[in-house]
């Protein structure tokens, strides 16, 4: 008599072939990590062959792996579809859009108002994946991709917006002198910093484009995420070089204030990315003409 492999463990492996982590995997599929590594273990075993290489804690997927998921993730990504469908009732009117957090925190929650009064009909869900993954598999109907496009070239992409880095401080460091230039205010202020890849760059690029040396932040003032370094801003700590899109609305409600002209970051922009049969929807195309309007006002 045949096992029947547990679905979870198929899931599971495909998690972790997507992310290229356990940990990573553990952490989309709200489970431990010890979770998914038994689950990969059980489906070796039922198997009988390995499906990943092991180096310590870190794991690459095998030849035997690769095959593999290319003969399940399909699968799994039309087992996802079906429930999505009998979930949605046939209604394409529930979507799912995927943003890093701080698009969403800064950007998409204060253009809910403007989305509700424009397509009341539309029942929008957000999910906060990182990096490159299935939309079909993970029931991601539209990403908004702050990133190159490389990895996503099986997908319809549109740019909806460059990435335009501005210079920003809190009002009050503008109180005892309104005319300061941002490359004074550079000089006089702290530079907040923000850590990780999609951000680490941006004081350097904003910086050649003024033909200025590129700061150093003092202690306590580098942090992992936009949110902390735009908090810390409007707490007068210094003044932060960010993507415009993440301040737009602290901007036009008087919590920060933009210095100077903005600069096109070379390095990544804004896209809208969706799989090519979803176009057909008329509610993605509205919510596409939607978005666009939106990045470029």
């Amino acid at each position: 008599m045949k096992s029947h492999i547990p679905l979870k463990s198929i899931y599971a492996f495909v998690n972790v072939v997507e992310t290229g982590s356990m940990s990573r995997a553990a952490d989309q599929l709200n489970v431990s990590h010890s979770a998914v590594s038994q689950a990969i273990k059980t489906l070796e075993i039922q198997l009988g062959t390995q499906l990943f290489q092991r180096i310590g804690r870190h794991v690459t997927v095998n030849s035997q792996g690769k095959k593999y998921y290319r003969n399940v993730a399909p699968a799994i990504a039309e087992i996802i579809k079906a429930n999505e469908e009998i979930l949605n009732k046939g209604s394409d009117d529930r979507m799912t859009i995927n943003m890093v957090n701080s698009l969403a925190l800064h950007w998409w929650i204060p253009q809910v108002p403007y989305l509700q009064k424009a397509l009341p009909q539309l029942d929008i869900r957000i999910s906060n994946r990182v990096g490159t993954f299935s939309l079909e598999l993970e029931g991601v109907d539209i990403a908004l991709v702050y990133d190159s496009i490389d990895d996503w070239q099986d997908y319809f992409c549109e740019k909806l917006a460059e990435d335009d880095l501005v210079l920003v401080a809190s009002p009050s460091a503008l109180t005892t002198n309104p005319r300061l230039s941002a490359t004074e205010m550079m000089t006089r202020y702290p530079a907040i910093s923000v850590a990780n890849d999609r951000r680490k760059n941006d004081w350097q690029v904003w910086c050649d484009a003024h033909d200025v040396d590129a700061p150093e932040s003092p202690n306590n003032l580098t942090f992992n995420a936009s949110v902390q370094a735009i908090h810390a801003t409007i707490r007068n700590l210094g003044v932060l070089v960010t993507h415009r899109q993440f301040v737009k609305d602290d901007i036009e409600h008087g919590l920060l204030v933009e210095i100077g002209e903005p600069i096109a970051n070379p390095l990544q922009a804004f896209y809208f990315v969706c799989a090519p049969d979803k176009l057909k929807s008329k509610n993605v195309a509205r919510l596409r003409h939607w978005l666009q309007e939106q990045f470029q006002s």
